[in-house]
């Protein structure tokens, strides 16, 4: 069941699941993409947390406020707002991509009410020679600049996100095109995600990065440079997967991430 929470002018949806330590799930920027679409299928995992899954600001049922910022800024702040109303003072984030950058943001900005970060191939970080773009970027680019989008781009679209072209099923893409149509982003292109670069080595928190090794969103040649410039950050990367971790290898990134949560390693047993 979706919920709205009052966060200064706007609204931020929010899904919530089980009861225990919080964790806060925050999304990818890609078209079509709610709190829902990228973690649904993880949450059983995690029933004995309690789960804040977002829209962040202009994805989902979340409006889109009008903001000069950076949407990385931007939806840093809207997010520790939202966990202050429900009264969350500290949380495990967890960020995918867009919504690994806002995860970032925050660690940078609230130190304080982060309790370790894990972070799916990253955004908000980028290399001296971008552009050009990773294919994956190029395509979300261009789905975001069309003035009506078509199925057929968000076909292309999902296919570039897994390694595995049979998990590009008819009904994701349909959910993703159909959510794309229901809220669009009007954004320059490429859109001003904001730059975290300059801050990485203020983030505290325990960092736990996952990639897929084929991922042609966000590259893994992309993660050195996070994971030198994060104190305290360890980086596990996942073959024959590509940018939806979450989704591609869901048993294998729920076992790293709750062992990483619990305090342990991310090492993890296979099987």
């Amino acid at each position: 069941m979706t919920n709205t929470g009052d966060v200064g002018d706007t609204r931020l949806a929010y899904t919530e699941t089980g009861t225990g330590a919080p964790v806060v799930w925050l999304h990818g920027s890609g078209p079509g993409a709610t709190g829902m679409s990228n973690f649904g299928g993880n949450l059983a995992a995690f029933g004995d947390h309690r789960n804040i899954v977002v829209d962040l600001p202009g994805w989902g049922a979340s409006p889109r406020p009008e903001t000069a910022e950076p949407l990385i800024f931007h939806a840093a702040e809207q997010v520790c707002r939202t966990m202050t109303s429900l009264g969350i003072e500290r949380a495990h984030l967890v960020g995918n991509s867009y919504g690994g950058g806002v995860a970032m943001r925050i660690a940078t900005r609230y130190p304080e009410r982060v309790d370790r970060l894990v972070l799916m191939a990253p955004g908000g970080v980028l290399p001296a020679d971008a552009p050009p773009w990773p294919v994956g970027l190029e395509r979300l680019f261009g789905y975001m600049a069309a003035d009506e989008p078509s199925r057929e781009a968000m076909a292309e679209f999902v296919r570039l996100m897994v390694y595995d072209e049979t998990l590009a099923t008819a009904e994701l893409i349909d959910e993703r095109y159909e959510s794309s149509l229901r809220v669009h982003p009007e954004l320059p292109i490429p859109p001003n995600f904001g730059d975290l670069t300059p801050d990485l080595s203020r983030i505290d928190a325990p960092t736990l990065l996952v990639w897929g090794r084929e991922d042609q969103t966000v590259p893994l040649t992309w993660a050195p440079k996070l994971l030198a410039g994060i104190p305290n950050a360890e980086l596990r990367v996942l073959p024959h997967c590509r940018h939806w971790v979450q989704y591609e290898r869901a048993p294998e990134f729920n076992h790293l991430v709750r062992e990483f949560l619990r305090g342990g390693a991310a090492a993890a047993s296979e099987g």
